[in-house]
């Protein structure tokens, strides 16, 4: 984690967030692993839509953490 000249408002948050952001990443880089592994397109569509969910929680965690800055 970086460390900035100013502690945030919320530290226990931040932390929350940060540990967000890089669990949900390290997800994101699994399901991507597994989608040339699936088998049918159920399959391949559910690791995609799941992924996305992902993205959309880590682009939500980052905006909290600009508002935290």
């Amino acid at each position: 984690m970086v460390e900035s000249f100013l502690e945030a408002d919320d530290p226990v948050l931040e932390d929350v967030l940060e540990w967000t952001v890089a669990r949900d990443a390290a997800d994101i880089g699994r399901l991507m692993q597994w989608l040339p592994k699936a088998r049918t397109m159920r399959d391949k569509h559910a690791l995609l839509a799941r992924a996305r969910e992902l993205l959309a929680e880590i682009d939500g965690a980052i905006a909290q953490l600009a508002e935290l800055q």
